[in-house]
Formats: C-alpha cells, sequence, structure tokens
C-alpha cells in the first residue's frame, strides 16, 4: 500500500518519527513517537493545512503495554480530508508536549485529558481539573480506578 502524501513528508523531516500507519477506508492514522507530536502537528498545520484540532482524547488499553494511548483527530477545511496521529506512553511517562501553543483548542482538550486520565502535558498554561472538583482524587477513565471509590465531601465554597 503507498504512504499518503502527510506520511511521506513527516518521514522526510524527521524519519524516526512515524512508527507505523494505516489508511483503511479512506481513514488517515500515523502512529508516531511521543516526543514528535508538536513536530508532526507544525507540519500537518503548515503544509498540508490541518489548521483545526478537531478532537484529542486518550484511551487505557490496561493491561497492554505501553499502557495508553493519546489520539489526535485534525481537520483540513480546504480538502475536507481529515487525519488521525497516535501517539503511545507508559504509565510510567504518562506526559506529552502541550498543542496549545499551537492550536488553541488544545487548552480545553489537554485539561480534560489530564483530568480523566492523568496525563500530563507539558508547558501547558493551565493544566488543571476542567470536569471534576479540584479536591476529586484520582482519574476516574483509568482502567484501575475502582468503581466503588468514595470521594471526599467538600464544604460550601466561599
Amino acid at each position: 500500500m503507498p504512504k499518503f502524501p502527510e506520511h511521506i513528508a513527516i518521514e522526510k523531516v524527521h524519519p524516526e518519527a512515524v512508527l507505523d500507519w494505516h489508511e483503511n477506508f479512506g481513514d488517515r492514522t500515523l502512529i508516531v513517537e511521543s516526543k514528535q507530536v508538536v513536530e508532526v502537528a507544525k507540519i500537518l498545520r503548515d503544509q498540508f493545512g490541518y489548521k483545526m484540532l478537531v478532537d484529542l482524547t486518550a484511551v487505557d488499553y490496561l493491561p497492554r503495554r505501553p499502557r495508553f494511548e493519546v489520539v489526535y483527530h485534525y481537520l483540513n477545511l480546504q480538502t475536507n480530508t481529515r487525519i488521525r496521529i497516535k501517539t503511545q506512553l507508559e504509565e510510567t511517562s504518562a506526559h506529552l508536549p502541550t498543542l496549545s501553543d499551537i492550536y488553541p483548542i488544545a487548552d480545553w482538550y489537554e485539561r480534560e485529558v489530564w483530568d480523566l486520565f492523568g496525563i500530563k502535558f507539558d508547558g501547558h498554561p493551565n493544566l488543571k481539573r476542567i470536569m471534576l472538583y479540584e479536591g476529586f482524587e484520582g482519574h476516574p477513565l483509568r482502567k484501575d480506578y475502582p468503581k466503588t471509590k468514595r470521594q471526599p465531601l467538600l464544604g460550601p465554597q466561599n
């Protein structure tokens, strides 16, 4: 199967960045090295017109190693094409560089992933909980989060 243009361009500049890829049913997906997500995002935006980060989420594949996968969905508004970038993280190194400088909407998406999965985004301007309250203990979308866990009750906030 021939590589798609984005794949070729990224490998040309960062040959170590792309770990795997597929294009099933028109769905373009690159699995990239976690240290290269910023460089890949810049290439997609600047060279291929993926000006919109549509979504950023994570998946916990416990007990698989690496445990986490962070998934970025991009859209080119001119051609109406999409591309998915995935990167894999071990639990012990569950952090990535922020994309909030490149895509401002990443600010909110990264806060959601931090809140629910505990994946940190280095350089994020305001990485704090967005869906749960500050006193919440743990990250509830991790597969090892106890479903019967009780949370501390917080009194009235002044």
